[in-house]
């Protein structure tokens, strides 16, 4: 078998996981099974590849764009961007948008290589080594993360495609383009039985590991955590509307176990709650921030760089002058959606919101969220935002906001974009968080109670109200009030899950499982600002796009290359 032009590391630990230490790529050709086997760090270069293969956006896949731009939750300031074609008519089988069926199936393949070629070793030239027995910990935890990662993969191409080929053994591309596609059942079966195989296999705590201490960060390795975070997300998955069309309810029951078990061994087994700074869980340090990593499960770490400010900043930071790129702007439609802080919607009677001073008593969440018209924001500048039209960061400048905002959440505002000062810092995507889980289980208990926010399910300690406040409460946003209809209260779980979730990568996906995109996704508002002649503002909600849908697009086009080259691939509906 011949294996070529592999990513090996000197220090595969060190660059898979720990973000303080250089991550240094070297390229080898090898041609046997048996060079890699020699010695720990070139199979650990497996792994480093399979983690680096894991998604994240931070407008990596569409110039800048991130995938909230193609839903309510912002609108990309660049025309003609790649992420239109999610909504502009132009989608298709032609432009596929196959990014991540790419990554994943690579991801895949180097699973199954590591699974079937190199595991069971013992590196007997270096049983004499200091660290020999680290290393063989370690060593003999890959599988239980390749198996992870496989599952993961799985997951990834499942909520964009639906079934699609289960490949579990390495297999040339001849018989690997000629698997079947597996139905959506099946593949949610395989990640389920994968997680259950492997959660009491795989390393617990990376931190706690006595005599097999590593001596480096290992926080960003999947732990058994991460195993039961993915088992619970797909349970909650598989149970709803895209993939659950007759609404069984042993799947919704499956998805309140998987997502209690989750709780319950991160609160107590693990003494995890959710971070006191909410701002906090998306910052620089993220990875080491104690605060942070209270709540955090697993993050998918990003070499340092300051693309995601480059792209995000405002332009005309300068006067008029160098800025940012504009880049992902939210919407008024997620704006709105955030509450005052006495609990009650804008559009409330007695809420006491103010179409002039809109921003004022609002949800903080908000304000770590989005860049408002007069405030001092990035960091770098102490010029205020003048976001409104004529202002030095509105419009008709190129490229400046066309909603009136700008996106602070997960852009460090204390970073240098040009000239000579320009700086780097390290970003890590947050996959799996606890508070993610409160809202799964609370959307799983509505669904086992035909509504009902405020039962407890027999056998459990929690209703979805209670699990919904706990969230809340981080945000000094008061309890949901009692006696809401069930409608009622599945607008507030909605709205909630929009709020705390923006900018995760969770909307595109959750309005499309929910199958409820034409009510969510074709209007777009953002604010229009002008300036009145005394220093004061007009503040006018405004349409800025009508979206198109179709609900062919609940499912991603398979791309017809793929289809071309295979035997047995087949499209999925409508495209």
């Amino acid at each position: 078998m011949k294996i070529r032009n592999i990513f090996l590391t000197a220090l595969a630990a060190a660059s898979l996981v720990a973000c303080d230490e250089k991550m240094d790529y070297k390229e080898y050709a090898i041609n046997d099974k048996e060079y890699i086997q020699e010695t720990f760090g070139r199979v650990a270069g497996f792994m480093t590849r399979i983690y680096n293969d894991i998604d994240y956006d931070f407008g990596n896949y569409y110039g800048g764009a991130v995938m909230g731009a193609a839903t309510d939750e912002a609108v990309y300031s660049h025309d003609g961007n790649a992420i239109e074609t999610f909504y502009n008519g132009s989608w298709s089988p032609a432009k596929a948008n196959a990014n991540i069926w790419t990554n994943c199936w690579d991801g895949i393949s180097y699973c199954n290589l590591l699974l079937d070629e190199f595991t069971g070793l013992t590196f007997p030239d270096y049983v004499n080594d200091l660290e020999y027995m680290q290393e063989m910990h370690q060593y003999n935890n890959y599988q239980y993360e390749a198996r992870w990662a496989r599952a993961y993969f799985y997951f990834t191409l499942l909520r964009q495609y639906g079934g699609v080929p289960l490949k579990t053994t390495n297999m040339d591309a001849d018989e690997a383009n000629n698997l079947p596609r597996a139905t959506a059942d099946e593949i949610f079966q395989f990640i389920d039985d994968e997680c259950v195989a492997i959660k009491d296999s795989i390393v617990e705590d990376y931190g706690n590991l006595g005599t097999y201490a590593y001596g480096i960060s290992e926080t960003g390795r999947a732990n058994n955590l991460a195993v039961l975070a993915l088992r619970a997300r797909a349970a909650l998955y598989h149970a709803s509307p895209l993939f659950n069309p007759n609404n069984d309810q042993t799947l919704w029951q499956k998805a309140l176990e998987a997502n209690w078990e989750l709780i319950r061994t991160c609160t107590t087994s693990r003494k995890m709650s959710l971070a006191s700074n909410y701002g906090g869980l998306f910052a620089k340090d993220n990875w080491s921030a104690s605060d942070a990593l209270k709540e955090i499960i697993f993050g998918r770490r990003v070499a340092a760089s300051r693309s995601f400010e480059t792209y995000n900043f405002p332009v005309g930071m300068s006067g008029g002058g160098a800025g940012g790129g504009g880049g992902n702007c939210p919407t008024q439609n997620l704006v709105d959606a955030y509450e005052m802080t006495n609990g009650m919607a804008i559009n409330d009677a007695g809420s006491g919101y103010d179409p002039q001073n809109p921003y004022a008593n609002r949800d903080k969440r908000l304000a770590l969220t989005v860049a408002v018209n007069g405030e001092s924001w990035p960091n770098v500048i102490s010029k205020p935002l003048e976001t409104y039209v004529g202002g030095d960061n509105g419009l008709p400048n190129a490229n400046a906001t066309p909603t009136g905002y700008y996106l602070k959440k997960y852009v460090d505002g204390a970073t240098q974009i040009a000239g000579t000062s320009a700086s780097t810092e390290r970003h890590v995507w947050v996959i799996f968080r606890l508070a993610e889980f409160y809202l799964n289980y609370a959307e799983a208990v509505l669904a086992l109670t035909n509504g009902d926010g405020y039962a407890v399910p027999t056998g459990y300690t929690m209703s979805a109200a209670q699990a919904i406040n706990m969230v809340r409460k981080r945000a000094s946003q008061p309890d949901l009030a009692t006696g809401l209809s069930a409608a009622d209260f599945r607008a507030k779980y909605e709205n909630e899950r929009f709020v705390e979730l923006a900018f995760e990568g969770h909307r595109f996906y959750d309005v499309r499982r929910w199958k409820k995109a034409p009510q969510y996704f074709t209007d777009i508002y953002g604010m229009e600002i002008t300036k009145n002649a005394d220093g004061t503002f007009k503040y006018t909600p405004k349409k800025v796009q009508t979206r198109q849908w179709d609900d062919k697009m609940y499912l991603f086009p398979i791309a017809q290359s793929e289809i071309l080259k295979s035997g047995a691939l087949t499209q999925n509906p409508g495209w």
